[in-house]
């Protein structure tokens, strides 16, 4: 006897297709979540990140003579570097020291083992983004003086990056990090540039469109895209220059 076909109702058709429809949705949030999970229990293990480069570090030798070595120390907009068709310096001795989520305080508990210990002419410092998120200006501030400290002592010559803009145009981004605080930080490091005789690396300008992020030049609204790198490519090459002629 041949099997009739089941014929299901209009309405659960409609809500199984809905419901489909969601977990397609629902998918990239719940791996955003557990990058997220995963991220904080890498913190709750190693606060700095002194794992992340440790053994690296460890297997880099003293420059050679004549080499100007530069290590650039940052977060996500560091890290990040490099992981498009946009390279990160493949053909000079640039170390890329960032960690994806770092604040100033963790950057500043690794900064001997990935900055010192490396033995760099510059070190160019590109934080803030994350700081935010959890600190004040001014606790955010006492940690850019902490490690241009710490690189003065070692004498090692240090440019200061500003943070990049942010914008709306793809997804919120600046209820978290708001454009005015952004461009109050920007200013605070600018000015203590100046007077600690480190050089300003000014990402912004070349970035922004007004307050905004230039949407060609960013996926999110929080990141470069390999675009943007492009256009940072030659700030940080001539930020560079400027701080080995100090």
């Amino acid at each position: 006897m041949k099997a009739l076909p089941i014929r299901l109702p209009a309405g659960l058709l409609l809500l199984a297709g809905f419901a489909a429809a969601q977990a397609v949705d629902l998918a990239p949030r719940v791996q955003a979540l557990e990058q997220k999970l995963a991220a904080q229990k890498r913190v709750l293990n190693d606060f700095g990140g002194l794992i992340r480069y440790g053994s690296e570090d460890a297997e880099i030798g003293t420059p050679k003579p004549g080499e100007n070595r530069v290590v650039f120390l940052g977060d996500d907009i560091t890290e990040l570097w490099g992981r498009g068709s946009a390279t990160f310096f493949s053909s000079k001795p640039y170390f890329n020291r960032g960690i994806v989520g770092q604040t100033t305080p963790q950057m500043l508990i690794r900064f001997h083992q990935d900055v010192v210990a490396l033995q760099p002419k510059v070190v160019v410092i590109q934080a803030g983004v994350n700081d935010l998120l959890v600190a004040s200006e001014g606790v955010t501030a006492e940690n850019f003086m902490s490690m241009v400290d710490i690189a003065k002592a070692n004498g090692i010559r240090v440019v200061l990056a500003s943070l990049t803009p942010v914008c709306d145009c793809y997804t919120k981004q600046t209820g978290l990090r708001p454009q005015g605080k952004i461009i109050s930080l920007n200013g605070w490091i600018k000015d203590y540039a100046a007077r600690s005789g480190a050089v300003y690396l000014d990402y912004y300008s070349a970035l922004a469109d007004g307050r905004n992020f230039k949407k060609e030049l960013t996926g999110d609204g929080l990141f470069p895209n390999d675009a943007g790198y492009g256009v940072m490519a030659p700030l940080a090459e001539k930020a560079i220059a400027e701080a080995l002629k100090k």
